[in-house]
């Protein structure tokens, strides 16, 4: 086999291989043209989180608020540094038990309204353990 040159891997598993050590390798040259214009991809939590260690995802398992749009199965993003507002969807712990309901104030009254007409509101008296748990931001409604 006169005459033929062989070529063999300079790598030996030295850590002192450089890139010098590659005969082919050119290192010079321009980025692509479409690089200028490539953009990150979208990130959901950029976009729908607020106030990260306040922000909790919860799946719901109930149909209590069908008539707002949020289904059984359906992920909602609960922030917890939130205040509630009238009209506000919330989680509420009420007797011990996390409920998903419009919250009201009114007179000094607090009712949990459902967006169904399958159940009724509830009102909140001074017997009841009760307290809200976060406010619902966004709904991420499988199909």
């Amino acid at each position: 086999m006169e005459g033929e040159e062989f070529y063999y891997a300079d790598y030996k598993g030295s850590k002192d291989f450089t890139q010098h050590n590659v005969k082919t390798a050119n290192a010079t040259g321009f980025g692509a043209a479409a690089d200028d214009y490539a953009q990150r991809g979208i990130d959901l939590n950029e976009q729908l989180i607020r106030n990260k260690p306040a922000t909790f995802f919860m799946r719901v398992n109930s149909n209590a608020m069908i008539g707002a749009g949020i289904h059984g199965g359906d992920v909602v993003i609960v922030d917890r540094s939130l205040e509630p507002r009238n009209g506000k969807v919330v989680i509420a712990v009420l007797n011990g038990e996390m409920l998903i309901r419009y919250y009201e104030r009114f007179n000094n009254r607090v009712r949990l309204l459902p967006a169904t007409d399958k159940l009724a509101p509830l009102e909140i008296d001074n017997c009841t353990q009760f307290s809200i748990w976060g406010v619902v931001t966004y709904v991420i409604h499988t199909v």
